[in-house]
C-alpha cells in the first residue's frame, strides 16, 4: 500500500514519539531529551534517547534510531503498511481506502504474501477443528480441560489426515504461487513426481504469532503415537524459532511485571486458562540468546517452568546465565511432584499454581541445590570444589552489592565460613579480570560513556555485522549539549577496521555527515554553503540520498523536519544511519569555535566533492580559488 508523504506527515504528527515509546519503555527526562534503556539490545547504563522537538529516537549504544514509524517497525516487528495503520488507528486517522491493483500486489514483499499465505492456512484449520473432519481434534483438546473460549483465544485448529493435499488445493483456490508455498513451510515436496502435499496432517493445530498478532508459522501435535510427536514449521523468510516465543502477542498485554517461561504449547496454554497470562514457551528449541533479548524487552524478571524431570532441570540450568546476560533477573518454579505446569494446576487449582509463583526459588540457590547433586559434601576435596563452583557463579555478578547478598546466602543456607567463601569469590574475581585484561574487577564505566555493542572479545564478534564498528562509533561515548540540553555524540574516527571504506572515503563522509546536520541545526547557513557545496558534492551513496532529501527541504520549507527525512528510506537500517546524522556533532564551547568547524567542514566537503578530481585544467584552477576564498568567508550561525 503506498501512502502519500502528506498523509505520513499527518500520521507521525498525530503520534508524539515520546508518548508512543513511553508505553513500551520507561523513560526519564533529561536536559531537552527523555533517556531509558535501550529495547533492541542489552544494556545497564541508559543510551536510549528519544528526542520530542526532533520526533526521532536513537541509541548512543547500539545505533539504532528512526522517527516513531520506525520504532513501531522495530519494537513490535511489524512491516511498513502495518506500522503506519497501527498509529493511524491509535491516533484515529481513516487512511483513504485504496483498491490493490494487480502490478501492487506483484510487487508486494515476498514477507507480506507469506504473512498472508499463513492467515488463510490458519482460517483453513480453524474451520477444520470446529467441523466433522476434526473430530478427533476437538475430543484432544477438550479431553485436555481447554474450553472453547480458551480454543479461540489461541486460534487452535486442525489437519486431518486425508485428503494429503487438502490445504495445497485450497491454497491454490486463494490463487497463491506453488513456488510461494514452497517458500512458506507449509508443504512438502515429492522432488520425484514434482507434486506438493500439505506438511500437516492428522495433527492438532498451534498457530504461531508473532508479537503484532500475525500468524508467522504453526505448531502441530500428532493424534496418536506417530513420530515425532510435535511437528514445528521449519524456518522461512517471516519465521525463526530462535526469535520468536509462543503466547507472547498476549502475554505482552499481561499487567504482572513478570512472564513465565515454559516448555510447550499445552503449558503455556493451560497457564492462561488458568488465569496466568504472562506465560510464554519457546518454539521447539532450547531457549536462546534471541529468546532472551525479545523478553528483556517486555520484563526484567522471567520465571522458569519447565518440567520437573531431568530434560527440564538441565534446560533450567542453561537457561538461567543466558537470562541474567540479557538483563534479566530470573527465578525457577518448582514443579515436583508434579511434571509441568499442566500437571500441577490440574492437581492444585489456580491457587496451587499462585502459591508455587509466589514462593519461585531464587535462581543462584536452585543452582547450587542442583550443583551439590554433583558433590559429596563429606569429602573435604569434593566440599571445596562445590565451593568453588559456587563461588564462580557469585563472582559473576556485576556489584558488590549482590555479591554479598550471596555470599551471605550460601552460607546460612549451607553453614560455611563467611570468610572462607569470600576468600574464593575474591579469586575468581581476580582470575577473571586477568583471563579479560582489566585493570581491576568490576571495573565502572566513566561518565557519559558506554560499551560498544559487541567487543572483540566475543568470540562471536564480527565487525561487518557490528553496527558500531559500521558506522564508525567505537566506543559509544556521548555528551549533553550545554546550549540546547540535547543528547549528541562526537564524530567518529575512520578506521581501517571497517572492511566497507577506506580510510581516506570514511572521512569525506563523516565530514559529509556533520554539514547536513549543521544544515538541520543552523538553517540561516544554507545560503552561504549552497554556493560553495551542492547535493551532487556529496557523492553517492546513502549520505548523498539525504543531501538531496535535506537540501529539497530546505528550498521549500526553509528548515528541515528530521523525522520526515527518514519517511524517504524504506530500510530501517538506512534510517538508524541517518539518524546517526542528526545526532552527530562535535563539541564546542563558544559559537566562534562552532563557527570556525563549520567553516572549516563546508571546507573539507568542497575538497572532497567529485568535481575535484576533475581532468578539465581551467575548472581544476577555479576550484582552487573557490577553496581558497571559502577558507576565508564569514559564516555566521
Amino acid at each position: 500500500m503506498y501512502y502519500s508523504e502528506d498523509i505520513l506527515d499527518q500520521v507521525r504528527t498525530a503520534n508524539d514519539i515520546v508518548d508512543v515509546i513511553g508505553m513500551d519503555v520507561p523513560l526519564r527526562r533529561s536536559g531537552s531529551n527523555y533517556v531509558g534503556l535501550c529495547p533492541f539490545h542489552n544494556e545497564k547504563t541508559p543510551s536510549f534517547s528519544v528526542s520530542r522537538p526532533k520526533q526521532m529516537f536513537y541509541c548512543f549504544g547500539c545505533h539504532r534510531g528512526g522517527n516513531v514509524i520506525t520504532f513501531v517497525e522495530e519494537y513490535h516487528n511489524m512491516g511498513f503498511t502495518e506500522a503506519v495503520n497501527y498509529l493511524a488507528q491509535r491516533a484515529g486517522i481513516r487512511l483513504p481506502e485504496q483498491e490493490v491493483s494487480p502490478a501492487e500486489r506483484r510487487s508486494m514483499t515476498e514477507r507480506t504474501k507469506l504473512l498472508d499465505v499463513n492467515r488463510l492456512a490458519g482460517t483453513y484449520y480453524y474451520y477444520l477443528l470446529r467441523s466433522a473432519a476434526g473430530k478427533a481434534g476437538m475430543e484432544y483438546l477438550t479431553s485436555r480441560g481447554l474450553s472453547p473460549d480458551t480454543m479461540k483465544s489461541f486460534a487452535l485448529g486442525f489437519a486431518p489426515k486425508t485428503p494429503s493435499d487438502g490445504l495445497y488445493r485450497y491454497l491454490k483456490s486463494k490463487e497463491v504461487s506453488d513456488d510461494l508455498l514452497r517458500k512458506s513451510g507449509l508443504m512438502n515436496i515429492d522432488e520425484k513426481r514434482g507434486t506438493m502435499y500439505d506438511k500437516f496432517r492428522n495433527r492438532v493445530i498451534f498457530p504461531i504469532l508473532d508479537p503484532s498478532g500475525k500468524i508467522i508459522g504453526f505448531g502441530g501435535r500428532v493424534m496418536g503415537d506417530a513420530k515425532p510427536k510435535y511437528l514445528n514449521s521449519p524456518e522461512t523468510r517471516i519465521f525463526d524459532k530462535s526469535r520468536n516465543l509462543y503466547a507472547l502477542h498476549l502475554a505482552r498485554r499481561s499487567r504482572e511485571d513478570s512472564m513465565i517461561l515454559c516448555e510447550g504449547y499445552m503449558d503455556v496454554i493451560s497457564m492462561h486458562q488458568a488465569g496466568f497470562t504472562n506465560a510464554v514457551a519457546s518454539l521447539g528449541t532450547a531457549l536462546t540468546p534471541g529468546h532472551c533479548s525479545l523478553l528483556s524487552r517486555y520484563t526484567r524478571k522471567v520465571i522458569l517452568s519447565y518440567d520437573s524431570d531431568q530434560a527440564g532441570v538441565h534446560a533450567a540450568m542453561r537457561a538461567i546465565p543466558m537470562l541474567r546476560k540479557a538483563g534479566i533477573t530470573p527465578k525457577v518454579l518448582r514443579l515436583d511432584p508434579y511434571k509441568d505446569p499442566d500437571e500441577l494446576i490440574q492437581a492444585l487449582g489456580q491457587d496451587g499454581m499462585s502459591e508455587r509463583i509466589r514462593n519461585a526459588q531464587n535462581a543462584l540457590m536452585f543452582e547450587a541445590e542442583i550443583t551439590k547433586r554433583e558433590y559429596d559434601l563429606s569429602d573435604p576435596d569434593s566440599r571445596t570444589r562445590f565451593f568453588e563452583s559456587v563461588a564462580a557463579r557469585i563472582a559473576a555478578f556485576e556489584t558488590q552489592m549482590e555479591r554479598e547478598n550471596y555470599i551471605d546466602a550460601i552460607c546460612r543456607e549451607y553453614l560455611v565460613d563467611r570468610k572462607q567463601l569470600q576468600e574464593l569469590v575474591t579469586r575468581q574475581l581476580v582470575a577473571g579480570s586477568v583471563r579479560n585484561g582489566e585493570a581491576s574487577p568490576g571495573a565502572g564505566i566513566r561518565a557519559g560513556s558506554l560499551p560498544s555493542a559487541a567487543s572483540s572479545h566475543d568470540p562471536e564478534y564480527d565487525p561487518e555485522y557490528d553496527p558500531a564498528a559500521l558506522y564508525g562509533y567505537e566506543d559509544g561515548s556521548f555528551y549533553e549539549d550545554e546550549v540546547t540540553g540535547e543528547m549528541l555524540q562526537p564524530p567518529p574516527s575512520a578506521s581501517g577496521r571497517n572492511r566497507h571504506a577506506t580510510v581516506r572515503e570514511q572521512g569525506d563522509d563523516i565530514s559529509r555527515r556533520l554539514l547536513l546536520n549543521y544544515i538541520c541545526r543552523y538553517p540561516g547557513i544554507f545560503p552561504a554553503v549552497k554556493q560553495y557545496v551542492g547535493p551532487e558534492d556529496y557523492g553517492d551513496g546513502l549520505t548523498a540520498e539525504a543531501a538531496r532529501v535535506i537540501y529539497s527541504q530546505m528550498e521549500t520549507r526553509g528548515s528541515v523536519e528530521e523525522a520526515s527525512v527518514l519517511s524517504h528510506f524504506p530500510d530501517t537500517q538506512d534510517q538508524a544511519q541517518i539518524a546517526g546524522i542528526f545526532h552527530t556533532l562535535d563539541q564546542a564551547s563558544t559559537e566562534k569555535d562552532r563557527e570556525k568547524a563549520v567553516r572549516e567542514t563546508l571546507v573539507k566537503v568542497f575538497s572532497a566533492s567529485p568535481a575535484s578530481s576533475t581532468a578539465d585544467l581551467g575548472q581544476a584552477i577555479r576550484r582552487k580559488r573557490q577553496e581558497k576564498e571559502l577558507r576565508c568567508v564569514k559564516i555566521a550561525l
